[in-house]
């Protein structure tokens, strides 16, 4: 991948991160819970795929990301474990609100969710 491609796919990566928190804060406010948690997946998926590709990491799959995040980022201690593992859970949590039937989450799970996505985001964009 070339620099400049490899900049403009990191860039846009982390921004569309960034107006998905947007989009949660939105769906909190309305209450739409099980949608709140698929959309803050989808924000640290991203931020996630742009640390990988800065750091030459290029992976395809969902599962692939989140085996490459564990490989490449945490174990080596770039990412403190305790906020990989907000990843990780949330990964769990949007399969099941996504393909689970009978699966509702409530405001007390999710605003506190929602809190420990912001982090993991800012984290993540102290390292570039």
């Amino acid at each position: 991948m070339e620099i400049d491609s490899k900049n403009e796919i990191i860039a846009y990566r982390r921004q569309k991160a960034h107006e998905l928190l947007n989009e949660v804060q939105l769906l909190i406010d309305n209450k739409l819970w099980n949608s709140a948690v698929s959309r803050m997946y989808y924000a640290c998926f991203h931020v996630v795929s742009a640390l990988l590709i800065s750091r030459d990491v290029n992976v395809k799959t969902h599962s692939g990301i989140r085996q490459a995040f564990a490989l490449h980022c945490v174990k080596t201690g770039i990412i403190p474990v305790e906020i990989g593992r907000v990843f990780m859970k949330l990964y769990d949590k949007r399969q099941s609100s996504d393909y689970d039937d009978f699966i509702y989450f409530k405001e007390e799970e999710v605003i506190p969710m929602f809190r420990q996505v912001l982090n993991f985001v800012d984290e993540i964009d102290k390292l570039f």
